[in-house]
């Protein structure tokens, strides 16, 4: 958790040009979603009992970003419909939401900070080896680039910040869907299949593994 702080706080420094020049367009859930093979949404478990806040900064409960960050990931994801069941497990590391008054030249950005497993429901066991830490900033736009504390509310943030964080997760997904899904870069084209129904990996097994050290993963395998 020492080191997901340590992320979030040197994020939070990364000036505004480096923002700017990295900013990247946005993908609305209107546009056709990238190809991800066999790729079905199953269970989307969120925790954030743990969450840290870095100052200066509002305050969200675990229930308020829980809630925000699994209706971003269901929206974005239930656009897939392949043959094969995947749960998300997903760990709300830290935030900072812009604060109202600040100078200028601090000019803080909202940021989330999460840890992302993903699920294979037929094998039973997650398929990245390691722990995938992932970071996004809210949306920079012409009032939102000397921070946002002051033109969106805490709510609006935190939706920005969570759709932000789904398209995150899609793009590693998207980096990965030839080995996870079974992606075919040449083949052509198909209709999607009708997903399944869920079946092998309990709910509450990757809530309780939701970061998935060695012991958790075999208790979640079985």
């Amino acid at each position: 958790m020492h080191h997901a702080v340590s992320s979030l706080r040197s994020a939070l420094l990364i000036g505004g040009a480096v923002l700017l020049a990295g900013c990247a367009a946005k993908d609305p859930l209107s546009q056709p979603a990238v190809p991800l093979g066999d790729f079905s949404l199953g269970y989307t478990i969120v925790v954030a009992d743990d969450a840290k806040l870095v100052p200066p900064s509002r305050s969200a409960t675990a229930e308020e970003w829980e809630s925000v960050l699994k209706a971003a990931l269901e929206r974005r994801f239930a656009r897939y419909e392949g043959d094969k069941l995947y749960h998300f497990g997903v760990n709300v590391d830290g935030y900072a939401l812009a604060v109202p008054g600040v100078p200028v030249i601090a000019s803080p950005k909202s940021i989330l900070v999460v840890s992302a497993n993903v699920w294979d429901d037929a094998a039973g066991e997650k398929l990245n080896a390691e722990v995938e830490q992932l970071s996004v900033f809210e949306d920079l736009t012409g009032d939102s680039v000397i921070g946002t504390g002051l033109t969106r509310s805490k709510q609006e943030q935190m939706h920005d910040l969570a759709d932000n964080m789904a398209r995150r997760i899609e793009r590693w997904l998207v980096e990965n869907r030839e080995d996870w899904f079974g992606f075919d870069p040449e083949a052509p084209a198909a209709d999607a299949p009708v997903a399944p129904a869920a079946s092998g990996v309990p709910a509450e097994s990757i809530s309780q593994a939701t970061l998935g050290g060695p012991e958790t993963d075999s208790a979640a395998a079985n």
